[in-house]
């Protein structure tokens, strides 16, 4: 048989071995002796069976679906955030359970990235028997006063005190300050303390001793103060790994796995309980009979904490000892002696294992603790005592292994990535006496979580640092949280805000209408009526917008409306050249188009959707203001582009088109929609820029003669507010972001809504949170100090619900921003708090427009559609349903529907001109 220690292992398996290497198994050992220990042999496939059978615990229990059987109990701890190494400032713990029967106080200084490291200052206190059996007021009065003296002896200043709270027994956290005890364990049993809030009987004790003002922050296990006592390294500390006592980890875990959470952001630490895992059918084929026996005589037989039973310190000492007293009956050991002290329980202790398994100590060093224990020592016994502790702590490290395998397994699956890389913060008597165990463990985890980077960072202190920091950290973002809110506050509007600027919108409205001053154009647009689906027949459209414009076919039949379109490119030097050249190339596409759809010769009804601003005059005539999108035609502006149309087509020999219309693309969407909905009787755009059009009643429109019928009004409402009716809503981000823009002082309705400035002003936001310290641990970089860096479409990509944290972190990476998930978090909100206010806004001008329509008709109730075009509209996951919402808010009466328009500026533009062929046609009639 070959050899079954670690070296045998080693080279057996390929597997991990442990500090044991190169110790010779005596060559007089016997088959009993190699029979017994390779009971302690645990081969890869078992502890991937192991692996994966915590796994499935893991999350079954993260899914509310735990089994009795397992016992893994995936408690949140509610600590949501890893250190970031800025955290400063003073802070007190106060430490009870973790050392039995005494309590501990530290005051704990952290110094930030730049600080140097101060030495928290401690004192401990003895409690007495009878406190730890007394009332529980008593001992935490008791811990109180403690408190109160320790902090009577320190000279620093002792204001507005912030104190973390260990306390190391078995509770039922619900917040980060709020846990309840279930049991007393370690000889405490103060009455009137389980099924309470232990944080709140330490405030009420803090508060009868009225020594001194402390904020009782966070309620913190040893876990996870080990992971937050964690030093920063290169990566993110995010498991905490104890090895003590008893065993546990705990990790960070994405929220929105976490069933008994009402939360689906952010990451929370969860305290995994694996000490409980018990699951017969993986870890029976691994025991031994020194383990049932172990249980048999243990505090807890029966209760099946076989996993802690094999790993943790408590009853590593014990394991050796009923192996060596095994060996010792049969005659292997000892020369076949036992002693009184060998077979009583707890004789072998963690330490002693310490000192016999470390090589250095030297066979001396083992002779003299077997001889303390009254043993005889032969002269192979000090050798083969050492080969039995290191099969058991190698077993322990490599049991353990697996399970942090399974929660690196877990993390890897969760935050979808190939390579996890990750630091893990161990703490506990076993990884500082055995230094052994953290080895084999390593190696263990390398043989089954391939695909992990794994740093093991020693915790520091993780009683008194880590709870601190815990503290420190809750305080951090607290603090942070308060300026968020304050920073967001005023994009935060109310029903009172938006029905003001409802009312704003309704009095410009009609102040434009009437030719009075006003921020709203009010332009007439000379349509008179939206389809009625008996329109027919075949319609040309032009749609010039850019460097890039269409001609369209566009066929109205009883089936439905079937479009033909091409693209056509015109040339920088024909954008910027003359009028002439530009209009001549215009025609010269159409024709080509004819040609290619064999319609040349047909004088087809033809309508021009034209996005420059324009004044309208007619329906097919309109006024050129100015050129923007990178033209500058000369001799057009002050022009009626019809009539430049007409001239070219002129030009052209044998081409004849009848130009019906002139339209804008908010008109245009509108009929499109209206095709398909005789009720649609608005228009909107919310894309690059934003503005809305809806039918009026004409006797309202002062600028055109007649008292019966309906006119088109084009608003031009992103002006809004130019007038300064909006200054109460803007923000100082606002003012920013217009100030930089090519037109300050103009169009402040759009500069609050569309898509061309939202992701400004969350540029601007995100560089005043960076400057305040609460984004990006206060670093300022030179990408984000970039105009418009951050495009509007990012808001709609962060705020996608089917987007996981980690795509979000990558967006803001890919901008060269280094962040942690609380920064994503708040980024997240800064981008939801604009879109949110955009989408009001928005809704808020609907509500004028359909409450106008409907008091206009008189009427109770008003059934009406809304066409509705653009980019931010269509493509961000929540603005429509803010849109929708605030309209039903402010406009209670109005049923409204929201439609989004297929190809508003080509169909729409063929609608325009089919209503007006449909309408002239029933004039002659």
């Amino acid at each position: 048989m070959d050899s079954i220690g670690p070296v045998g292992l080693q080279q057996r398996e390929g597997a991990p071995g442990c500090s044991q290497e190169g110790l010779p198994c005596p060559s007089d050992s016997s088959e009993l002796v190699l029979e017994c220990l390779q009971q302690f042999k645990v081969t890869e496939t078992q502890l991937q069976q192991i692996q994966a059978s915590l796994l499935g615990s893991m999350e079954q229990a993260l899914r509310g679906q735990a089994t009795p059987a397992s016992a893994v109990r995936m408690l949140p701890t509610y600590v949501g955030s890893t250190p970031h190494g800025t955290e400063q400032g003073d802070f007190v713990v106060l430490e009870l359970g973790a050392t039995g029967a005494s309590l501990r106080v530290l005051w704990v200084t952290l110094m930030g990235t730049e600080g140097h490291r101060m030495e928290p200052q401690s004192q401990e206190f003895v409690i007495p028997p009878e406190v730890m059996l007394g009332p529980g007021q008593q001992l935490f009065d008791f811990a109180a006063h403690c408190l109160s003296e320790f902090l009577d002896a320190l000279p620093m200043d002792k204001q507005g005190l912030q104190l973390g709270f260990s306390f190391s027994f078995p509770c039922h956290q619900t917040g980060l300050d709020r846990s309840t005890l279930i049991s007393w364990t370690k000889g405490f049993r103060c009455s009137g303390v389980e099924g309470h809030d232990v944080v709140q009987l330490l405030r009420d004790a803090i508060e009868r001793q009225g020594a001194y003002s402390i904020d009782v922050v966070a309620v913190v296990n040893d876990t996870v103060g080990t992971m937050m006592g964690c030093e920063p390294g290169v990566g993110p500390c995010e498991i905490g790994l104890v090895v003590d006592t008893g065993t546990n980890a705990c990790y960070m875990e994405e929220a929105r796995h976490v069933a008994v959470l009402d939360e689906d952001r952010g990451r929370v630490c969860i305290s995994v309980e694996w000490g409980s895992f018990s699951d017969d059918g993986v870890l029976g084929p691994v025991l031994t009979t020194f383990d049932h026996a172990l249980d048999r005589e243990s505090l807890n037989p029966g209760a099946q904490r076989w996993f802690e039973k094999m790993i943790g310190g408590l009853y590593l000492g014990e394991l050796v000892r009923l192996v060596l007293a095994h060996l010792a009956q049969r005659g292997v050991l000892f020369g076949g002696c036992t002693s009184p002290a060998l077979l009583s329980r707890g004789s072998i202790l963690l330490d002693h294992v310490a000192e016999m398994e470390d090589p250095l100590a030297g066979a001396a060093r083992v002779h003299a603790l077997l001889q303390d224990l009254g043993l005889s020592v032969g002269a192979s016994d000090a050798e083969l005592v050492q080969y039995v502790c290191a099969a058991v702590l190698t077993r322990a490290a490599r049991l353990c292994a697996a399970a942090l395998a399974a929660v690196l397994s877990r993390l890897q699956h969760s935050r979808e990535q190939q390579m996890l890389q990750i630091a893990v913060a161990t703490g506990g008597r076993v990884f500082e006496r055995h230094p052994s165990f953290l080895s084999v463990l390593q190696k263990t985890v390398m043989l089954l979580a391939p695909q992990c980077d794994v740093s093991f960072i020693p915790s520091v202190d993780g009683g008194g640092r880590g709870v601190a920091m815990v503290t420190a950290v809750a305080a951090r973002l607290a603090a942070h949280r308060r300026l968020l809110e304050e920073t967001l506050a005023p994009f935060r509007l109310n029903h009172n805000q938006l029905a003001a600027v409802q009312a704003q919108m309704r009095e410009a409205m009609v102040k434009g209408l009437r030719g009075e001053a006003s921020s709203l154009r009010m332009l007439p647009t000379y349509v008179r009526a939206t389809p009625d689906g008996t329109e027919r027949g075949d319609f040309l459209a032009l749609d010039l917008g850019g460097t890039n414009f269409r001609v369209l076919l566009v066929r109205v039949t009883a089936g439905g409306v079937k479009i033909t379109s091409q693209v056509y490119s015109i040339p920088e030097d024909v954008a910027q050249g003359s009028g002439q050249q530009l209009f001549d190339r215009i025609v010269d596409c159409i024709v080509d188009f004819q040609q290619k759809q064999g319609l040349s010769g047909q004088s087809l009804p033809l309508g021009f959707t034209f996005s420059f601003p324009c004044r309208q005059l007619g329906l097919d005539q309109g006024i050129l203001l100015n050129w923007t999108k990178g033209f500058s035609a000369s001799d057009c502006e002050g022009q009626d582009v019809v009539c430049l149309l007409r001239e070219a087509i002129g030009r052209r020999q044998a081409v004849e088109l009848n130009v019906v219309a002139i339209v804008n693309d908010t008109v245009g969407t509108m009929m499109s929609c209206g095709y398909e909905d005789p009720r649609c009787e608005v228009g909107l755009i919310v894309g690059t820029g934003t503005n809305a059009c809806y039918m009026e009643e004409l006797r309202n429109v002062a600028a055109v003669a007649g008292d019966s019928g309906h006119m088109c009004i084009n608003m031009e409402w992103g002006a809004f507010g130019d007038d300064g009716s909006l200054d109460l809503l803007r923000t100082c981000f606002d003012a920013n972001v217009d100030q930089a823009s090519i037109n300050p002082g103009k169009q402040s309705f759009e500069k609050m809504i569309s898509g061309m400035y939202l992701g400004e002003i969350v540029r601007h936001i995100l560089l005043r949170l960076t400057s305040l310290g609460v984004l990006f641990r206060g670093q300022q970089t030179q990408r984000l100090q970039t105009r418009d860096i951050f495009k509007t479409k990012f808001l709609s990509e962060i705020e996608s619900d089917s987007l996981a944290l980690r795509q979000v972190r990558a967006i803001l990476e890919d901008l060269g921003l280094p962040l942690t998930s609380d920064d994503a978090l708040m980024v997240l909100e800064v981008c939801q708090a604009v879109s949110q206010r955009a989408a009001q806004l928005c809704g808020a001008g609907v509500a004028a427009v359909v409450e106008k329509i409907r008091e206009n008709r008189g009427l109770e109730e008003l059934t009406v559609s809304v066409g509705v075009d653009g980019t931010l509209y269509k493509l961000h996951p929540h603005f429509s349903g803010l849109v929708a919402a605030t309209v039903r808010e402010l406009a209670p009466r109005c049923e409204v529907t929201f439609l989004q328009s297929e190809d508003g500026s080509g169909k729409g533009a063929a609608l325009v001109t089919a209503v007006a062929c449909r309408l002239a046609q029933m004039a002659r009639v």
